[in-house]
């Protein structure tokens, strides 16, 4: 009997199952820590995707509700300019005024923010930057400003994942990593419907912040996953720019996509350094007065208002004129017309601090660019059958590449935006050759600048302050010996 059960026991088929469920038991005992984490990407990306969906509604609802009362004036223009100024105007100051006096890092796209925030530089307050965020770009994006939603659905994203850390109390440092990581991963999906974009955004863009690891990899892909499912849900799976379908670029044309990267990659250097330097007219001009930067903003969102009137194309972020650029509605003059404003205002905008995203107007700069370049390639080469299409989507993705120097990133995006994945071979000479010849200009980043720029400035900030408060301190020493009586 003994000898049987001992049998029993000793049989490896009958062991097997009994060792693997304490393996089992074992290893959800010892990895609790990550199974939480990827549970809460999951919500993160959910919240990040729902945040999304609501910015995007809420930006367009007031740019409606802007548009709908101005159009009873429409045969009244002396009331219907001076009108459009005010109310855009006023939507724009107070995007700026939220900004400066409750959350001063939710302005511009907050994407440099986030990156500080992954090396542990910058903090994350989501309690105020999210409504800050929020709101603020309801009204700057709302007044027809030259900025995009990504920006701040990204930094609202990373601030969601932060928020869950918080609330689901969890304190290991690799956790608070990841979900900022995914929450920033899941905005930009949310923001393009691109989600193989977002993972490598995070990937590539933030490649010197982001702690590559095997959870953190997880967190990411699941958050963007739920992230893209919210916005399916609410929007359809649909291109977000309609283009059509386009005809793949034929052999003997590639290396005209080389040499249009090569000519993004000097506007890529050119634009950043014009960013760099209109941020610093800003900051002399207002020199961090409230009044001087709420004028500043009044101005330019009544000026981009009336811009509205005036050439529609030239105002907002740029989403409803990539479609007509590449169908060839404009001329090659009109074409580079469009593209002097809108570089101009984007400028404008964006270096001055105001909450929204660079994103789309890069892209409706590029598409702009690459159409002029396709249309000309086409008068110069009869022969090649060139259709100017295929270089404004080319040129989306190589300003984006010689800008902000993420190529793969770039790449995906428009195919994912587009849904022309035929182009991807094009599209990868042309985003290599705006990165290459970036580099060897010696442009750095523009996000990777911006950060660096608000480092800088936070450290002389402390200084100064640390200067002030030690001067204080003598001052105060120096009274208190005078007073005290000689003995």
């Amino acid at each position: 009997m003994n000898e049987s059960g001992s049998e029993h026991l000793d049989n490896p088929r009958l062991r097997g199952p009994r060792k693997r469920s304490e393996v089992l038991r074992l290893f959800l005992r010892r990895d609790k820590t990550p199974v939480t984490i990827l549970m809460v990407a999951a919500v993160a990306g959910t919240v990040a995707g729902l945040l999304g969906v609501a910015f995007e509604k809420a930006v367009n609802w007031v740019m409606h509700l802007r548009l709908t009362g101005l159009g009873f004036f429409s045969d009244y223009w002396i009331l219907l300019w001076p009108l459009t100024f005010v109310v855009s105007a006023v939507l724009a100051m107070f995007g700026y005024y939220l900004v400066r006096k409750f959350a001063p890092e939710a302005g511009g796209s907050g994407i440099p923010e986030i990156e500080g925030a992954l090396e542990e530089l910058r903090p994350v307050r989501w309690w105020r930057v999210i409504p800050v965020k929020f709101f603020g770009g309801m009204g700057t994006l709302g007044a027809g400003m030259v900025l995009g939603r990504e920006g701040p659905t990204v930094q609202m994203g990373a601030n969601v994942g932060k928020m869950m850390v918080d609330i689901f109390r969890l304190r290991s440092a690799e956790a608070r990593h990841s979900l900022l990581a995914t929450g920033a991963a899941a905005g930009l999906s949310a923001a393009f419907n691109a989600p193989l974009a977002g993972i490598l955004f995070i990937l590539e863009e933030m490649r010197l912040q982001f702690r590559y690891s095997l959870i953190s990899i997880k967190a990411v892909f699941i958050g963007v996953i739920m992230s893209s499912i919210v916005f399916r849900v609410f929007n359809g799976d649909g291109a977000v720019i309609e283009v059509g379908k386009l005809a793949n670029a034929p052999l003997n044309t590639l290396w005209l996509y080389l040499v249009l990267g090569m000519v993004f990659g000097v506007v890529g250097v050119s634009f950043n350094a014009l960013i760099f330097r209109t941020q610093d007219m800003f900051a002399r001009i207002h020199g961090g007065n409230l009044k001087k930067i709420l004028i500043i903003g009044g101005i330019l969102g009544g000026f981009c208002g009336l811009l509205g009137l005036v050439q529609p194309e030239a105002a907002g972020g740029g989403f409803a004129l990539i479609p007509l650029a590449a169908a060839g509605k404009y001329s090659l003059l009109m074409l580079l017309f469009i593209f002097v404003v809108r570089v101009a205002t984007t400028l404008l905008c964006f270096a001055s601090g105001a909450p929204g995203g660079i994103f789309a107007p890069m892209l409706a700069l590029g598409t702009l660019l690459g159409t002029a370049f396709g249309t000309a390639a086409m008068y110069f080469f009869p022969q090649y059958g060139i259709e100017p299409a295929t270089f404004a989507i080319a040129g989306m993705g190589a300003l984006f590449a010689g800008s902000v120097r993420a190529p793969l990133t770039g790449i995906v995006l428009v195919l994912e935006m587009t849904d022309n994945y035929q182009l991807i071979l094009p599209m990868i000479i042309t985003c290599l050759g705006a990165t290459l010849m970036a580099q060897f200009l010696g442009g750095k980043p523009l996000y990777s600048a911006i950060l660096t720029r608000t480092l800088q400035r936070q450290e002389s900030e402390n200084t100064e302050k640390a200067e002030a408060e030690s001067e204080t301190k003598g001052t105060i020493s120096q009274d208190s010996a005078t007073k005290t009586p000689h003995t």
